[in-house]
C-alpha cells in the first residue's frame, strides 16, 4: 500500500512575518517574544517595553503619565532579551548538532559493520549463516573478555595468524553492530528532544521577566494578540485553501514547523576545558568517529559532550558549550569514508600482536644520558679540586 503524502504547508515564512509586522506595536512585541528563537525584538520595541513597564516605586494609585527612560532601564531590558534569546537558540542548535552527530555516527558504524562482514566473507570464507549467527549474538557478546582470551591463545600458540585475524574481525563486526544500534536509540531520543525544542514558545514567566508587567496583564495581552494573529493568518490563506485549512491550533503548530525549517546560524564557541586539553579532546573525538573508543569510556564521553565539561552535574543551557559537538561535525567532514580506508582500519585492528623470536631476550632499556648543567659541572670540578678548564686548582 502506497503511503499518502502529507499536503504541502499552506504557510510560508514570509506570510508569518508579514502578519506579525502588520500587528500593533504591543501585539508585535508579544508575538516576537513568544517566538524569540526565530524573531528578534528590535531596539525600537525595547524602548516601547521600557516606557510600558510599570514603575516599581508606584505601588498604589494611578500610573504616572510622565514616564522617563534611563540608560540603565534600557540596558536591563536588552540584557534580559539577549539572555533568553541566547538560551532558546543555543538549545535549538545543540539539539540539531546532537541529531546530526548521532545520524553520522550511526551511518559510520553501519558502514564499518558492512565492510567487516564483507572482509569476513571474502578473505576468510565465512558463510552467510555464520555471519547471521554473529549478527544475532552481537547484542550479548562482551568484547573485552573475548579479545583478552583470544590474545592469550595467540600468545600460547593455540591459534594461527589467520584464525586470530578472523576471530578478531568477527568481534569487531559485532562491536560495530552493537554501537550502531546504540546510536540509533540515542538518535530517537535526540529527535524527540529536538521536536520539543523547536516547538517550545518562550514561557510566560520569562516574557514577564523581560517585559516587567504583572502576570494578569501579560495573560490578557497574550490571549488577545494570539487570537488576532491566528485570525489574521487564517485570512491571508488562499480562498480555496481557507475552507479546507486546519483549525487555529493547527495553524499555531504549523507556525513552529515552518519557522523551524530555517537554517540554523552556527554560534561561536570556545574550548571549555573538556578532557583537560584541546588536543586530548580532538584525539578522543577522532577515536569516537573511527569506532576505536572503548564502549565504557564512550558512554561517559558522550554525556560530557552533551552536557558540558562536567558530566556529573546538570547545567543550564547557557553554561553548556557546543565546542565538542562542533568539532565532531568537523571531523566527520574531514574523514575519509572510502571502503579502502575503512578496510585498512579494520585489518589494522584485527592484525595479531607480533611475537618475539624464540630465545630472543628483550634488550634492557637504558635511561637516556642526562647532560650536566654548567652549575652542576662547576660543583663537581670544585669537589675534585679542578678549575673550569679541568686543571688542578692552586687553591687546594
Amino acid at each position: 500500500m502506497t503511503p499518502i503524502a502529507s499536503p504541502p504547508s499552506l504557510l510560508t515564512i514570509e506570510t508569518i512575518r508579514s502578519v506579525i509586522d502588520a500587528m500593533p506595536m504591543q501585539g508585535r512585541i508579544m508575538l516576537r517574544l513568544i517566538l524569540l528563537q526565530y524573531f528578534d525584538v528590535t531596539d525600537e520595541e525595547i524602548l516601547y517595553i521600557v516606557t510600558d513597564r510599570p514603575d516599581p516605586r508606584c505601588v498604589a494609585g494611578t500610573k504616572p503619565t510622565n514616564t522617563s527612560m534611563t540608560k540603565e532601564s534600557i540596558k536591563v531590558v536588552t540584557d534580559r532579551r539577549d539572555q533568553y534569546r541566547r538560551q532558546v537558540r543555543l538549545k535549538r542548535e545543540r539539539t540539531w548538532l546532537q541529531c546530526e552527530c548521532l545520524r553520522s555516527l550511526t551511518q559510520l558504524r553501519e558502514a564499518f559493520a558492512d565492510r567487516a562482514g564483507a572482509l569476513l566473507s571474502e578473505r576468510f570464507s565465512v558463510s552467510a549463516d555464520q555471519l547471521e549467527a554473529l549478527r544475532a549474538s552481537a547484542r550479548t557478546v562482551l568484547p573485552r573478555p573475548a579479545i583478552r582470551l583470544l590474545d592469550e591463545r595467540w600468545t600460547a600458540d593455540e591459534v594461527t595468524a589467520e584464525d586470530y585475524q578472523r576471530q578478531r574481525l568477527s568481534i569487531e563486526f559485532q562491536t560495530q553492530l552493537r554501537m550502531a544500534e546504540k546510536y540509533r536509540k540515542r538518535l530517537g531520543l535526540a529527535e524527540r528532544e529536538r521536536e520539543n525544542a523547536i516547538s517550545a514558545p518562550l514561557q510566560d514567566h520569562e516574557i514577564a521577566h523581560v517585559w516587567g508587567i504583572p502576570a494578569g496583564s501579560l495573560a490578557a495581552r497574550k490571549v488577545k494578540y494570539l487570537s488576532q494573529y491566528l485570525q489574521s493568518l487564517q485570512a491571508t490563506l488562499p480562498t480555496g485553501a481557507a475552507a479546507t485549512a486546519t483549525a487555529p491550533l493547527d495553524l499555531w503548530k504549523e507556525t513552529f514547523s515552518v519557522l523551524a525549517a530555517q537554517s540554523i546560524t552556527r554560534s561561536l564557541s570556545s574550548y571549555d576545558g573538556l578532557e583537560k586539553t584541546e588536543s586530548a579532546l580532538i584525539d578522543k573525538l577522532t577515536a569516537m568517529v573511527w569506532g576505536s573508543l572503548p564502549e565504557e569510556i564512550e558512554v561517559k564521553f558522550w554525556t560530557s559532550l552533551v552536557f558540558g565539561a562536567s558530566s556529573n552535574a546538570m547545567h543550564s543551557e547557557i553554561t553548556r558549550s557546543l565546542f565538542g559537538l562542533q568539532r565532531l561535525i568537523t571531523i566527520f567532514n574531514d574523514m575519509d569514508r572510502s571502503p579502502e580506508a575503512v578496510d585498512e582500519e579494520l585489518l589494522k585492528r584485527a592484525a595479531p600482536i607480533p611475537k618475539l623470536e624464540e630465545g630472543a631476550l628483550e634488550a634492557p632499556v637504558e635511561p637516556p644520558a642526562k647532560e650536566l648543567s654548567e652549575m652542576q659541572t662547576q660543583i663537581l670540578n670544585n669537589m675534585r679540586g679542578e678549575d673550569a678548564s679541568g686543571k688542578s686548582s692552586d687553591k687546594w
